[in-house]
């Protein structure tokens, strides 16, 4: 890793060096907080979690030939080399924003309330037709996701692009500092994390904290239809470039036409550029990914032609609108994490399913006080949706199938108080060729939902 040298790390994190001097201007091969992962010459981190400690796992990290540690407490100068910190975690973002510093490449950082991931996958898929890009991998977007992240880079790497979650004031700005990104991109506002946020106006405020440490010759890629997002005129003297239907945004979409499950296709226009695209993961909000990536693309000089084929080359990740289909059903695996914004986008999708269209929805969580009303809002909206059947799990979405009662009376309902409930009752609901949505925040643990209907 460049410059990461022992002496050089502990100068950067604030840390005392503890260790042999001939290796203090040894370069680590990788860092790692997973002592099963330990591999020669690399740093493991000893965080301390809620059911494990890392410092307990020192010697045998050292038995698999960790050049070095990173530890909150005083080690035995028998066991090797180790840099000496106040907090691990705080070392580690520290580190990161140093390594990042050592390589010098552009950042893309993604935020938003809904839609993160899909498009942080879109602009990495178009970004890639030009260069070598990393992205961040599952959920790694927090203040330990996102070093981890930082530090799977190496010098080939040619552009960063980095997902940037948050739930709470202050955790933006933390993982902006880190970051430094080049060009922020922000999807929308929605309703989310309002137990910590209160707001949409709070949702804004905290997303809007990844301009806190963005480059001078920066770029902002914002959702121009958003009502929130498109009050932004200017970041730090730089006019955002807006995405959106609306033609008044640079990079707009018309010639919408859904292809059922196997997509939708669009025309794209920008600055310079107008073409055709098939999006192979179906959805409006997809469009909104590809314009997102569009205006990435044109950012970093790539052509149509190349932005076409990297939308076109989009795969879907699990958890996140990734279907299945198996013997008896097609699965819609939504179920990684839901607000009500990404709920009603997935049960719009759900509509375009060929035969019987049953969606299974758990409770959505960090809603703060109006989380009931929250839940019967979206199914209200559900209501009014070609749906089969709409099958409810969990105390809160028992206000869901309440909105649902209310503006359908005619579509079939089925509550269950808990997941076990559902999951030993599902398989009767169901009817062969079924289109089956699974969706729920991710404490509601819904991937068992969909390991249970893939194994039927």
């Amino acid at each position: 890793m460049k410059n990461m040298t022992l002496e050089r790390m502990a100068q950067a994190c604030g840390g005392i060096y503890h260790g042999a001097e001939e290796d203090k201007k040894k370069e680590i091969t990788e860092i790692t907080t997973d002592s099963r992962k330990a591999q020669p010459g690399c740093l493991f981190a000893a965080i301390k979690g809620e059911r494990a400690d890392g410092h307990d796992f020192i010697p045998s990290v050292f038995e698999r030939g960790a050049l070095c540690v990173l530890s909150e407490r005083e080690l035995p100068k028998e066991q090797g080399s180790y840099i000496q910190v106040n907090s691990t975690l705080e070392a580690l973002k520290a580190l990161a924003e140093y390594y990042l510093e050592q390589l010098g490449i552009p950042v893309v950082g993604i935020t938003g309330s809904v839609g993160k991931t899909s498009t942080k996958e879109m602009v990495w898929a178009v970004l890639s037709q030009k260069y070598k890009a990393l992205k961040t991998l599952g959920n790694f977007n927090n203040e330990l996701g996102l070093p981890l992240t930082v530090f799977r880079l190496r010098e080939e790497d040619e552009i960063a692009v980095l997902e940037m979650g948050i739930s709470n004031f202050g955790e933006m700005h933390r993982l902006a500092k880190i970051a430094k990104p080049d060009t922020c991109i922000i999807t929308n506002i929605g309703a989310c994390h309002l137990e910590f946020l209160g707001d949409r106006e709070g949702v804004l405020r905290a997303k809007s904290e990844i301009f806190d440490f963005m480059k001078e010759d920066g770029h902002v890629i914002l959702n121009g239809d958003d009502d929130k997002l498109s009050e932004i005129q200017e970041v730090k003297g730089i006019q955002p470039v807006f995405f959106g239907l609306d033609t008044e945004n640079q990079v707009y979409a018309d010639r919408i036409r859904k292809r059922g499950l196997a997509g939708i296709s669009c025309r794209i226009h920008g600055p310079g550029v107008s073409f055709d695209v098939k999006i192979p993961i179906p959805g409006l909000h997809m469009v909104y990914n590809a314009l997102a990536g569009t205006a990435a693309g044109l950012v970093y000089g790539l052509s149509a032609e190349e932005i076409r084929r990297g939308i076109e080359s989009l795969q879907p990740v699990g958890g996140r609108f990734h279907i299945i289909e198996t013997e008896h059903y097609t699965i819609i695996d939504d179920c990684y994490n839901a607000n009500p914004a990404s709920m009603k986008a997935s049960l719009e999708v759900l509509q375009d399913g060929v035969e019987r269209k049953v969606a299974v929805l758990g409770d959505m969580g960090e809603l703060g006080e109006d989380e009931k009303e929250l839940h019967r809002q979206v199914g209200e909206y559900a209501g009014t949706l070609d749906l089969d059947l709409c099958i409810c799990t969990g105390p809160l979405c028992a206000s869901l199938a309440e909105g649902i009662r209310s503006a359908n009376p005619s579509m079939e309902v089925i509550c269950f108080p808990a997941l076990q409930d559902l999951l030993k009752h599902l398989p009767g609901l169901l009817k062969e060729k079924d289109t089956v949505l699974v969706k729920a925040s991710h404490f509601m643990h819904f991937e068992k939902v969909v390991e249970k209907l893939t194994c039927i």
